[in-house]
């Protein structure tokens, strides 16, 4: 995985999600996503297209196997960060902890793939999200539906576990023909308790 620039958190996060949803279908997927390769670092770029290749033939279950292995992703981020960082974000004002949060979402992003970077714009509250190089919008054919639920579910938890309520809408995706991925991130106003 490491050669190929694949980090173990995309891989782990997307066999848990098939574990979770499609169970009668994990052994078939392991043929790919193997335990022994996990554990060392082993799953090279072409296996883990194959896996989202086939992931996308199943229909729906898809969009549901990203958004899940996405909010995995996050929670794991937030779980190996330091637990000082942890506590400045969660006590930074919302407008501030907006960008920090971000900051960890483009941080998780790179280290899910290594060809992947995430470009962030702020405008009068809402964000802009451009994902280069996503690894799940590299396909053959044009995609009816955009297939970059896992970055949009990655962000929406990552902000979640942050106190932060936001809407994440993938506006463009390469996967459709678009000539980039592009999520909104309109963040919401902060409930009184």
């Amino acid at each position: 995985m490491i050669e190929a620039g694949i980090g173990r958190l995309l891989v782990a996060s997307l066999h848990q999600g098939i574990a979770d949803l499609l169970p009668t279908r994990l052994e078939f997927y392991e043929s790919w996503l193997n335990p022994s390769g996990l554990r060392d670092g082993r799953i090279g770029l072409a296996p883990l297209a194959a896996v989202l290749s086939f992931l996308r033939q199943e229909g729906e279950p898809y969009r549901l196997i990203a958004g899940r292995a996405g909010e995995y992703t996050a929670e794991w981020t937030v779980a190996d960060l330091p637990a000082f960082e942890r506590a400045i974000i969660r006590a930074a004002p919302p407008g501030i902890r907006v960008h920090l949060v971000m900051r960890i979402a483009r941080r998780m992003i790179r280290t899910t793939y290594k060809g992947s970077r995430a470009i962030v714009k702020w405008r009068k509250g809402r964000g802009a999200v451009d994902i280069r190089g996503s690894i799940f919008c590299e396909v053959r054919d044009r995609s009816e539906q955009p297939l970059c639920e896992f970055y949009a579910s990655a962000i929406r938890r990552l902000m979640y576990l942050f106190n932060l309520e936001v809407e994440v809408g993938t506006e463009q995706c390469r996967a459709t023909g678009a000539g980039q991925c592009l999520m909104s991130v309109l963040v919401r106003p902060v409930k009184a308790a």
